[in-house]
């Protein structure tokens, strides 16, 4: 795989640091990832292709530009930290319940020399930091009725909530219809796109209309077990 034509293809611009930034990634990625459990995918090509680049597909949804941008359960760092390399002037806040991947994440910050990243160790729905952020994204977390609850809450009024979903996603975005409401926001747009010749991820973008009631989010407990 060609990654620097793929960044020319997505119009993102890119310098000889940030080439050698996402190599230490790998490197660190890959190497962390034989005493914890970080990502099952490990082969350069891989770890480019399906993490990197589809991380970097979010700046199709969405102006990055003096953003701020929350990462709710981020695991390995995307696609925050893939976004942090490329818009630098993006300030990123991550939150994961495991410390060990918070651990992982604030050697990595350091290795990258990354400043305007905040590592939270926690559950999403226990921040505080209620209406305050421009984006908020989750890839991989949970359906997308049980995510919204955890994700809208912490968009602010115009802002957007950006789920990274896989193509077959027509049921849940269906099933989150009452949430997504129910939470302030309106579904703006749908973005696929071909991250392999077999593989097609999609971007469901939602904007932020109305402000969230005070009762959400509820503890994950009863977001599972009565989603709304």
């Amino acid at each position: 795989m060609d990654f620097q034509a793929s960044l020319n293809a997505l119009n993102i611009a890119y310098s000889a640091r940030q080439l050698e930034q996402c190599e230490i990634y790998f490197q660190y990625l890959t190497e962390q990832n034989q005493v914890m459990n970080l990502t099952a995918l490990t082969s350069r090509d891989e770890v480019y292709r399906l993490h990197f680049l589809d991380s970097l597909h979010l700046a199709q949804a969405a102006s990055l530009k003096q953003q701020t941008l929350l990462d709710i359960g981020a695991g390995a760092g995307f696609p925050s930290i893939v976004l942090k390399i490329f818009f630098p002037e993006l300030q990123i806040t991550i939150v994961d319940s495991l410390q060990k991947r918070i651990k992982f994440l604030e050697e990595l910050v350091a290795k990258l020399g990354l400043h305007g990243v905040t590592l939270i160790h926690g559950r999403a729905e226990e921040l505080k930091q209620r209406e305050h952020f421009d984006l908020v994204t989750a890839r991989a977390v949970a359906r997308l009725h049980i995510l919204s609850e955890l994700s809208i809450p912490f968009v602010k009024m115009g802002g957007a909530f950006i789920a990274m979903k896989s193509s077959k996603i027509e049921d849940e975005k269906e099933e989150a219809n009452h949430a997504v409401e129910t939470l302030g926001c309106v579904f703006e747009k749908k973005i696929d796109y071909e991250i392999d010749q077999d593989r097609i991820h999609t971007l469901l973008v939602y904007r932020k209309t109305k402000h969230t009631p005070s009762l959400y989010p509820r503890t994950f407990g009863q977001i599972k077990h009565r989603p709304l």
